[in-house]
């Protein structure tokens, strides 16, 4: 089975440090879901037939849209795809669009996941960040989604903010996250993203980073929270309880196909890769002619190898040995054995059912241990 994920490139205003595609012109709406819907009938069939397990609207503030035009959406996706595998259409939604009338007109749709963009319950964090939320209104749109019958719900938190988050701030977000027992939460370390406000801001001298021993103690004491209370922590960002794990991001990891629509989104066909243009202009325009994708790139052996140890290897499941030989042949799989013979050792990579996996101690260096372990070409 495949995904689908659409692109809603729509926000109100843009948060100091997000690098995704948006746009904050309303007037663009309308447009923009006539072209989705007929870029939906011209890729149908990129993912050969297969059914949809699962369809996650990005962003972009996909609750910028109303129920109706959410309902258009979701209209032409059940003509255009198989749904009848479909266990999985989740919607990402800010904290502040989640009034009770917004809430209870999505009960009459098919989601049945709600992923919140909370990043912070600190109202100075908030502020940094340029959101358009308080703290108060992030825990009321939870409450709100749970009175309303939503019971998969996930929430973002951000870490590492400069200066201002401090050790016991961040134990404050944990605790009011596990106030409102939401199944799923994701927590992302701050970047600095090239293009963004928040990199103007370092680049001025404005902002200073977390530094390396602060960021390693704020994602331990996430781990160990969220462990402790029951949470699997099924990749680097990712915490769910036992039966809530995304399936969306999951089928992602695992390397299954999928096709995105919309301004900007990928599609993967597990040999090659698409992506659309980042501007709604030339979005529409490519519709109106006949197609939207800005590039495409077929992926060599060594390319489809190092995005397999990537994303398997940021999951608690790994990279199965066998999987490897099956994949890529036995010249990589000596490869990959022998790179991380000295990780095994060192405890940072454990080896567990025909495969390896981060160890605990593993996940604070992750991006070092996978980096030794892909193929360089000569």
């Amino acid at each position: 089975m495949a995904g689908l994920y659409i692109h809603v490139p729509f926000c109100a205003k843009r948060c100091l440090y997000c690098d995704f595609f948006s746009n904050t012109d309303a007037g663009y709406v309308k447009p923009y879901l006539s072209a989705l819907v007929r870029e939906m009938e011209l890729r149908k069939g990129y993912i050969g037939g297969e059914a949809l397990e699962t369809v996650y609207f990005g962003g972009g503030t996909p609750s910028r849209l109303c129920a109706e035009d959410l309902g258009q959406i979701m209209e032409a996706v059940g003509q255009c795809f198989d749904l009848s595998q479909c266990k999985e259409i989740t919607l990402e939604v800010n904290p502040d669009d989640m009034t009770e009338e917004y809430v209870q007109s999505l009960r009459a749709l098919p989601f049945n996941r709600i992923s919140m963009g909370v990043q912070s319950f600190d109202d100075d964090d908030l502020r940094f960040l340029n959101r358009r939320h308080n703290g108060q209104q992030a825990v009321e749109a939870v409450e709100l989604c749970k009175a309303n019958g939503f019971s998969n719900i996930s929430i973002d938190l951000i870490y590492g903010l400069p200066e201002q988050q401090t050790a016991e701030k961040w134990a404050a977000n944990l605790e009011q996250a596990l106030r409102l027992d939401v199944p799923h939460i994701s927590a992302y370390h701050l970047t600095y993203e090239e293009g963004t406000a928040l990199h103007r801001l370092l680049d001025r001298g404005e902002v200073t980073p977390a530094d390396e021993e602060t960021s390693l103690a704020l994602f331990s004491s996430l781990r160990e929270t969220l462990t402790r209370e029951g949470y699997l922590h099924y990749e680097i960002s990712n915490f769910a309880r036992p039966g809530f794990i995304s399936r969306h991001n999951s089928a992602y990891w695992r390397g299954e196909n999928y096709v995105g629509l919309g301004p900007s989104a990928h599609s993967y066909d597990g040999e090659s890769r698409e992506w659309n243009v980042s501007s709604l202009p030339l979005y529409l325009k490519g519709i109106a002619e006949g197609g939207a994708t800005e590039e495409r790139e077929t992926l060599d052996v060594s390319s489809r190898y190092n995005e397999f140890i990537i994303t398997r290897l940021r999951t608690m499941w790994g990279v199965g040995y066998a999987d490897v030989l099956r994949l890529f042949g036995e010249e990589y799989l000596a490869f990959l054995q022998g790179q991380a013979a000295a990780f095994l050792r060192r405890g940072l990579l454990e080896e567990r059912d025909g495969g390896i996996c981060l160890s605990g101690e593993g996940y604070f260096v992750s991006d070092g241990v996978m980096r030794e372990l892909l193929w360089v070409s000569n």
